[in-house]
């Protein structure tokens, strides 16, 4: 199946992941009529990245998730919809509410403007936060979409990723207006690292500032499986052409599958060090306190915001989420993936960490500059 002659929404179109859905859209050999690019802004950069790339006619829009007219524009005469567009904040730097609004309701108004506007596909990029960890640490390895595991999320970005893949999954069969049913499916992405990550770009801004030697946030034994942004772009890519397929779509459709690659299990900070260890950073040996213990300090950061809250706003540096979140053994398998729409990832472990570390390379001499500014 190819997605020759479709017209396709990403939302989120600016951002780490929705920018390589993108490319990796145009650069289809038999083009999409049109791809509409969603995001709240775009920077020039982005924008110079997309001009006269692909076949595909591009179409630049800027709104809010929540503007429910905007939102109905947006989706007139489109068949399919890769929704990515989200706010992550795992340490509580977004207020609630905000959290809620983006994450949640704007994903309710784009399902509503679906209905509304006949779009007959739609893909949400869901997170592997909705499933855990647990706050007891309980732990997953190589686990799929039938492991049993008792969920409690406390993390409110958690809470509303969950919910938001709750609102896509029972949406699917919904009668559109003008005849045929909306199919829908998610993709639990691991945590998502490469070239242009935030979080590896701070991550390097943190190690500069400790002589080139990376925090150690978690634990070696706590194993993770992170993706490629690559490899989840394309796993995008292929369960879209999936649903294009009747007997494929039956299976696929209502369904969520995790989506990692063949990136070796390690820490989150051991990934940071994997990256980079080629360039002349070090890692520390051990966390900085004991587990328990970095555990009841982030309660105590936790209990001095709440108190602080009346006067001031004060954003702890840690809380008992991110604790348990980096320190706890947690990998997934792609097998049902592969299995039900033929998910192979594009890139190879050896290519992806080529890419990126070229790309930290890259970043190191303007971020010393940065730094040093900064600090001055």
């Amino acid at each position: 199946m190819s997605l020759a002659g479709m017209t396709c929404l990403v939302t989120g179109a600016g951002g780490f992941l929705g920018q390589r859905i993108v490319h990796l859209l145009l650069e289809e050999e038999e083009a999409l009529a049109e791809i509409r690019l969603l995001d709240k802004v775009f920077s020039s950069e982005t924008l110079m990245n997309f001009a006269s790339k692909g076949k595909a006619e591009v179409k630049i829009l800027e709104g809010d998730i929540r503007d429910a007219a905007f939102l109905h524009r947006a989706c007139q005469g489109i068949s399919l919809i890769i929704h990515t567009a989200s706010i992550i904040d795992i340490l509580g730097h977004v207020e609630k509410q905000l959290l809620w609004e983006v994450n949640v309701t704007g994903t309710q108004l784009l399902l509503e403007a679906c209905v509304h506007s006949n779009v007959q596909y739609f893909i949400y990029t869901s997170s592997i936060e909705v499933t855990g960890p647990n706050c007891r640490r309980d732990p997953i390895c190589n686990g799929d979409e039938e492991t049993a595991y008792k969920t409690s999320l406390t993390s409110p970005y958690a809470q509303t990723k969950r919910q938001a893949e709750k609102h896509v999954l029972e949406a699917d069969g919904q009668a559109l207006k003008a005849g045929g049913i909306l199919l829908t499916c998610a993709l639990r992405s691991m945590y998502i690292f490469g070239e242009g990550s935030q979080f590896l770009q701070n991550h390097l801004d943190q190690s500069l500032l400790n002589k080139n030697i990376h925090l150690r946030t978690s634990r070696k034994e706590a194993l993770v499986n992170p993706v490629y942004v690559g490899n989840i772009a394309w796993a995008h890519i292929q369960i879209a052409k999936a649903l294009k397929d009747p007997e494929k779509a039956k299976q696929i459709r209502g369904q969520f599958y995790y989506i990692s690659d063949d990136t070796p299990p390690m820490s989150y900070a051991d990934l940071d060090y994997e990256l980079t260890k080629e360039l002349g950073f070090g890692i520390e040996p051990q966390l900085p306190m004991p587990l328990v213990m970095l555990y009841y300090f982030a309660l105590l950061l936790e209990s001095l915001s709440f108190l602080f809250r009346p006067f001031f706003r004060y954003i702890p540096s840690t809380n008992r989420h991110f604790v348990n979140l980096m320190n706890t053994q947690f990998t997934f398998s792609y097998k049902k993936a592969q299995r039900d729409f033929g998910y192979v990832p594009r890139y190879t472990w050896e290519e992806a960490k080529q890419r990126t570390s070229q790309w930290i390379a890259s970043l190191i001499p303007q971020r010393r500059a940065y730094l040093k500014n900064k600090t001055a």
